[in-house]
């Protein structure tokens, strides 16, 4: 059997693809269930954060198990497998272990160094032990998954490297300033009371906040957690609990709101926002779109002078019905773009029917008199008509006339101090992405958190995790495949045992008069040679079968000494079923902690 793990991530995938892939704990359940019930898989464990969803498995066959666990993370997930294809990424073998251990060393998060993945890899193997998925490998791999994060951050100075989702988020919204300053005196409503929402409660307390208010689907669990905040130590926060139908009320006199529940539609709208907004003394909420009139977009900016081509008799071109851009005049390149040849002829026909006069419109000429524009020269057929000929070419060619003026300078639009700060930090969505459109809004989400968090400059730290993550995969692979032996070297003991036993009986047959001094002397002296002709080969084996492919070793060991395939399975199922147990208590005693 194998390990092989197939995901997508925030470095793989867009965060639509990861929003619409995500995976609630039903989807979870039902994932693990379908996929030791497939033919390839054994074992399966699912990791599904807010940036990543992965699905850890033991398979006998590398492009069945792949083709297997694409499918079902697709069906799963609701996104087309041939839509999914494109993200997905595979690690097989040492691979997959290097990966899981770089995740759990916070070098593949989405902030690097953050140390929250290690109880979400918690949470997915305690996951997978309820539902008896993880068997032995996933089990060993797990744990000593959470061992190496361990040791990463114990070691080294990653947590420099990075924060958790929670910190970067508030600094995102903070700006230039420090989180302190600007979270001091502030209201914070936290929609949710799991595990992220818990520590940004926790995190906004530390800050300076002056009241958290909880809103959360089970009141219970809002109210344990507004208590466990008002009595927290260091902080002097004004904690309690609402609920979730009490949020649009408390949105309006909260200064920030922070949401990650499990919902898989929208917890606060952009109407929602804006009806908060709206409910505050004195603000008035204007959207800003892009699509918005120069005049709303752009402070300062001077308006273009109105103009009266298009409204005379005769113009070919309805110029209000075009959309100007912004910096070219209206009769360049949006006035002509797509035009077609009879068009052209009649508007450049039209245009140099004369020069403008003193209200800076194009006067007509006498009927049947073509003047050159601002003079009195008349017009050579001939000589205009290639030229528009060339034109209409033109545009046939490239689709549009390009402008030959240089664009006029547009000013940054000037958006006001936000009054209401959003952060989302949930997989799909809490918070419609629309409301950062809205005048007195600053929204944070985890799609403008990936996109800040590309640049944020890595530790020095990272390095000498990597080559602690490099040292635990060769130490776990050589663990692995001394394991893999273990049991071919138990049944051949095992039968060297019988065939001491056997041969003692058979001396007693013969020395029927054989004292039990004398008889528990021989027995041990056979045991003894035995011992000392299997010790060599068994350790030496060992060491073998450690190294990069030493698989084969076990396979020579059985057939040197034709051993039953049936005696060597029963050990290794009953080495697994001793392993899980031990396993599973010691999860539950860590858990009770």
């Amino acid at each position: 059997m194998s390990l092989l793990v197939v995901g997508l991530s925030h470095r793989s995938a867009p965060v639509s693809v990861l929003e619409r892939a995500s995976l609630g704990l039903d989807a979870q359940i039902k994932l693990l269930q379908d996929t030791v019930a497939a033919e390839p898989a054994t074992e399966a464990a699912v990791l599904a954060t807010c940036n990543r969803i992965e699905l850890y498995a033991d398979v006998d066959k590398f492009h069945a198990g792949v083709a297997e666990l694409s499918t079902l993370l697709a069906q799963h997930s609701g996104v087309g497998l041939e839509e999914l294809t494109p993200y997905l990424y595979v690690h097989y073998e040492d691979r997959a272990v290097h990966h899981l251990f770089s995740v759990a060393c916070g070098l593949d998060s989405m902030v690097v160094g953050e140390g929250q993945i290690l109880g979400q890899i918690k949470d997915s193997l305690a996951r997978a032990q309820d539902l008896h998925t993880a068997g032995r490998l996933l089990n060993d791999l797990f744990q000593q998954a959470l061992r190496v994060g361990k040791r990463a951050h114990s070691e080294t100075g990653i947590d420099r490297a990075g924060q958790s989702l929670v910190t970067f988020g508030l600094e995102q919204l903070a700006g230039d300033g420090a989180v302190p300053d600007w979270a001091r005196g502030k209201k914070a409503l936290v929609i949710g009371a799991g595990s992220m929402s818990s520590l940004a409660a926790a995190t906004l307390a530390r800050a300076g906040v002056a009241e958290i208010v909880v809103a959360n689907r089970t009141f219970e669990r809002a109210e344990r957690l507004a208590q466990i905040l008002t009595g927290a130590e260091g902080t002097a926060v004004t904690a309690r609990a609402v609920p979730m139908d009490a949020v649009a009320a408390e949105l309006t006199r909260a200064d920030v709101a922070v949401s990650c529940t499990g919902a898989t539609g929208l917890v606060l709208t952009a109407e929602a926002v804006a009806a908060s907004l709206a409910g505050r003394s004195g603000h008035a909420v204007r959207p800003q779109r892009p699509d918005a009139p120069a005049d709303t977009r752009a402070a300062g900016r001077t308006p273009l002078p109105p103009t009266s081509l298009g409204t005379e008799d005769g113009c070919p071109l309805d110029l209000p019905a075009v959309q100007s851009t912004a910096g070219f005049s209206v009769a360049g390149e949006a006035a002509v773009a797509g035009m077609g040849a009879a068009e052209l002829e009649q508007h450049a026909a039209w245009v140099d029917n004369g020069a403008p006069d003193a209200a800076g419109r194009a006067p007509r000429a006498a009927a049947g008199t073509a003047t050159r524009p601002g003079t009195a020269a008349p017009l050579d057929p001939a000589e205009d008509a290639d030229a528009i000929a060339a034109l209409a070419a033109a545009v046939t060619a490239v689709g549009r006339i390009p402008e030959r003026r240089r664009p006029e300078p547009v000013a940054d639009a000037v958006r006001p101090e936000p009054v209401l700060f959003l952060l989302d930090l949930a997989m799909p969505r809490d918070i419609d992405a629309a409301a950062h459109r809205l005048t007195g809004v600053r929204l944070v989400d985890i799609e403008s958190l990936a996109e800040a968090s590309a640049d944020a400059p890595m530790a020095a730290d990272a390095d000498q995790v990597r080559r602690i993550v490099s040292d635990e995969v060769t130490a776990f692979g050589a663990a692995q495949r001394a394991a893999h032996i273990t049991p071919t070297v138990v049944a051949l003991r095992t039968m060297a045992a019988d065939v001491v036993a056997g041969e003692i009986a058979r001396l007693e047959g013969r020395l029927p008069g054989l004292d039990d001094k004398h008889r528990a002397e021989i027995t041990q002296t056979v045991k003894r040679v035995v011992d000392k002709l299997l010790h060599a080969p068994t350790v030496r084996v060992k060491q073998l079968a450690a190294e990069p492919g030493g698989a084969g070793y076990a396979d020579a060991l059985r057939t040197l000494f034709d051993l039953d395939p049936e005696t060597v399975a029963s050990v290794s199922r009953a080495e697994d079923s001793t392993t899980e147990n031990s396993t599973e208590k010691k999860a539950r005693t860590e858990g009770q902690r």
